[in-house]
């Protein structure tokens, strides 16, 4: 039976255009694009669901995804088709695993590979050493508003920390996020839903304890960008309850930062693990490429 994509948000409903070839729809398009880099929030949420609808999985007894690494190699244009290919690796009883390749202009710009899990009983159960921050809930009034999170959903940043600006006071690496779409999707689009969201904020997190360096000077005077990406799904949970992104920047040297994130519940559960390998160096030329940042890494 086809994966039925009627209620999923348009960013989520990619369409065939080849065989195990799926194209998804731009988060930004025409003369209005600020930016011309595919954010990689949206391939990782397109990959799910280009590798979902793939193997057919509208069911409730189907496999669902366990983690998704992704390498991102180039940056992708919002003006070309961005199409990913499905290949299947495995697929067995309870197990199953596929690469997606995202490519433009004849060259790859990024490759994941999915693990797909069969939901089973526990044999045993633990969440050892590590606890859900002690944060104040997604409704308080200190917290400010981000939109790096899936488009319609809502991002609160905890306490109003602004990785933005020259003002923020230098702080530990940590920043966390809480995050909630409008209605549920069901578990893959979930997944999808939460994979976006997990792109955004690592590497403005790794800036909070460096004076002088922060997001606002991205792509001008400093080049960073995300270059690997692992999420991994523990527990099923649904958009449209309240998620916190708790993230720590734990390296950082060499023009490379490492960061690392556990998503809660709003009541506890840790639902999902992630880490992120970034770009964080200054430029060779030592110029202000400002001008450039439309493009520019």
């Amino acid at each position: 039976m086809p994966v039925d994509l009627g209620p999923l948000p348009p960013l989520l409903q990619l369409h065939q255009v080849g065989q195990h070839a799926y194209e998804g729809k731009p988060e930004h398009e025409g003369p209005d694009v600020v930016r011309n880099v595919v954010f990689g929030g949206q391939i990782l949420a397109q990959m799910i669901m280009a590798a979902h609808i793939d193997r057919n999985l509208d069911r409730e007894d189907a496999k669902e995804v366990k983690s998704i690494h992704a390498v991102f190699a180039r940056a992708g244009d919002y003006s070309a088709p961005i199409v990913y290919e499905v290949e299947r690796v495995h697929d067995g009883r309870t197990l199953g695993s596929d690469t997606v390749t995202f490519s433009q202009h004849g060259r790859v710009m990024s490759r994941a590979l999915i693990l797909w899990s069969l939901d089973e009983p526990d044999l045993i159960r633990h969440t050892a050493w590590v606890a859900m921050p002690a944060v104040a809930g997604p409704d308080d009034p200190g917290h400010r508003p981000d939109r790096r999170v899936f488009p319609g959903a809502e991002g609160r940043i905890v306490d109003g920390v602004n990785t933005w600006s020259d003002d923020e006071p230098l702080r530990p690496p940590l920043q966390h996020v809480w995050t909630r779409y409008p209605r549920d999707l069901g578990v893959q689009a979930s997944q999808a839903v939460l994979s976006w969201a997990t792109d955004g904020f690592l590497i403005g997190t790794a800036m909070l304890p460096h004076e002088g360096h922060n997001e606002s000077h991205a792509h001008k005077t400093i080049s960073t960008g995300v270059v690997g990406h692992t999420l991994h799904f523990h527990e099923r949970f649904r958009a449209d309850e309240w998620l916190l992104l708790a993230h720590e920047s734990i390296w950082a040297g060499r023009g490379r930062t490492h960061g690392r994130a556990n998503v809660w519940t709003e009541d506890g559960r840790l639902v999902a693990t992630y880490t992120q390998d970034n770009l964080v160096r200054a430029w060779a030329d030592g110029k202000d490429h400002t001008g450039d940042y439309r493009r520019i890494m």
